[in-house]
């Protein structure tokens, strides 16, 4: 069995001053994806690339304080891929691949971290261009192992997976493109929604992001945007799924997964 989380941090630094490290020795996982760390190698290595006795790999954004990836395990990997040969958003730093192969088995955990169209139309567009890219990846990749990918799609696929979406039907994170766009990746791209897998039809509980406007995070008006999406014969080894919202690292919950490994 193999427990893997999944975080969008909105800031490592930020995130480890509000007990994110604490939690994560309480909780265990062999291994935890993080997204949008907002920091450089300087930063991070030396500091939190031990965090609960977990070994750090990461792939940094160029600019500074601005996206970047990373997973924590105690898992040795066989080979750490950074970027997936798309140089627009290997810059941003989107992409780590740890591969786990053996020789009976070649099997990945990627952390992503999609970007936001939310600021504007230039975002937006460069969104679009990311899914364009992302799918062939996605797909010539599963031809040639299993794998997990978790992240912060900034997706909500169905109206169960936001509070709001009657109005939210012309905001990025629901439009009409990106939600046909995931629901190509789950049907002939042969992916599977490990959450939706195991909670097909739950609502409020589902959540994994909240606005910092107003209150949406009392009043629980969420999001669904943090994703594990799994090949196949990895979902099928999924045996239960958790969203943490007891503490509040970031902006987003902890989404954590019990595997078949």
């Amino acid at each position: 069995m193999i427990k893997l989380t999944s975080l969008n941090l909105n800031g490592i630094r930020s995130a480890t001053s509000k007990g994110l490290q604490e939690w994560i020795r309480r909780s265990s996982p062999d291994c935890i994806c993080v997204q949008e760390v907002k920091a450089q190698a300087p930063d991070v290595l030396g500091k939190f690339d031990v965090m609960a006795n977990l070994t750090g790999y990461f792939h940094f954004a160029e600019k500074k304080g601005y996206a970047g990836v990373g997973i924590y395990t105690h898992l040795e990997p066989s080979e750490v891929i950074t970027g997936f040969g798309a140089a627009e958003f290997d810059a941003e730093g989107r992409y780590l691949e740890l591969r786990f192969d053996t020789l009976s088995a070649k099997r990945s955990i990627i952390s992503c971290y999609f970007p936001s169209g939310s600021s504007g139309e230039e975002r937006q567009q460069a969104k679009f261009r990311f899914l364009e890219v992302i799918y062939p990846h996605l797909q010539a990749l599963k031809q040639q192992r299993e794998f997990v990918l978790c992240g912060d799609i900034n997706i909500a696929h169905q109206q169960i997976d936001l509070k709001n979406w009657k109005s939210n039907q012309k905001n990025s994170g629901f439009l009409p493109e990106e939600r046909a766009w995931m629901t190509r990746l789950l049907t002939e791209g042969g992916l599977v929604d490990v959450y939706r897998q195991l909670h097909p039809h739950s609502t409020d509980e589902a959540y994994t992001w909240w606005s910092n406007r107003g209150q949406a995070y009392a009043k629980n008006v969420g999001w669904r945007l943090d994703y594990h999406l799994a090949t196949e014969a990895l979902a099928k080894g999924a045996r239960s799924v958790d969203i943490y919202k007891d503490e509040k690292f970031s902006d987003h919950a902890p989404v954590t997964v019990t595997y078949d490994w």
